[in-house]
């Protein structure tokens, strides 16, 4: 293949994955999700700045310390309401695609099923970045709008500056979402199987929830370093003081392997599948 058309491949890939993107963050059922996404910190912040008004130890310790709305925002939504959005999302791309008869249009425009695919995922990835996105940063501003900014603690009860507590949320977040990648793709062989958009986001809810379940289940023990739940909450190691990253490196490891096998068997049934709407 030519520079050429490397080129004009590499462009249209862009446009397509750009008209995705568009009909992702333009359906109002996934804008509505946003704001559900968006509505726990709000919460959460409220919640906390009524605590301190009547002084005290809690008072003191949440003072100034408002980055503490994002971090609690995210370790509640880890273990269900982020991976409900992308089960949401994951469920919708190939099978809504079939459910609505719009599939084989697209397969008849020169972008191949591989490229359709490629598209589909990485528009997941974007969505899971978005979501954990959302939640970060309303759970930042709400929280130094009604607690305040200033120094934070740490998980070893050390104390650290605004903005290195800041990066540590941001790495925390992305942390997040790589993992949620990982169910996307999970997700998107899912979507695959199945013509019923419903059906597959029910589906790919019963694996992250049945993933939960399994960890409170000793005889299991040897199954857990292989489920994302496993390491889905290890995000809170990068608050301690100084940062530990076993645990975050296993869990990026995993999510990496996950999205290699899942995407690849998911490129293997759609290559194989009998298109009929």
């Amino acid at each position: 293949m030519s520079a050429a058309d490397r080129g004009r491949t590499g462009a249209g890939f862009g446009r397509f994955l750009a008209s995705e993107l568009r009909l992702l963050f333009g359906r109002r059922r996934n804008q509505m999700g946003l704001l559900v996404l968006a509505a726990v910190p709000v919460v959460m912040a409220i919640a906390l700045r009524m605590s301190t008004r009547g002084g005290g130890p809690m008072g003191g310790l949440l003072s100034g310390n408002g980055l503490i709305v994002a971090v609690m925002a995210l370790v509640a939504e880890a273990p269900f309401f982020l991976p409900l959005a992308i089960s949401m999302l994951a469920g919708d791309s190939v099978a809504g695609e079939a459910n609505q008869g719009t599939l084989r249009y697209l397969l008849t425009v020169p972008a191949g099923r591989a490229r359709l695919l490629a598209v589909k995922y990485c528009s997941l990835v974007v969505g899971a970045l978005a979501g954990a996105g959302v939640v970060g940063g309303v759970g930042v501003l709400a929280g130094v709008a009604l607690l305040g900014g200033g120094p934070s603690w740490t998980m070893s009860g050390t104390q650290i500056s605004f903005a290195g507590a800041l990066g540590r949320i941001a790495l925390m977040y992305l942390y997040y979402a790589a993992l949620l990648s990982a169910l996307a793709a999970v997700g998107l062989l899912v979507s695959t199987l199945t013509d019923q958009p419903l059906a597959a986001t029910v589906a790919i809810m019963i694996i992250n929830i049945l993933g939960w379940i399994a960890l409170a289940v000793e005889q299991l023990a040897w199954l857990h370093p292989w489920l994302l739940s496993q390491w889905m909450l290890s995000f809170t190691d990068l608050l301690s003081d100084p940062m530990m990253t076993g645990n975050v490196t296993q869990g990026l490891q995993l999510a990496g392997g996950y999205v290699v096998v899942f995407s690849l068997a998911a490129w293997a049934r759609f290559t194989h599948k009998d298109i009929t709407s």
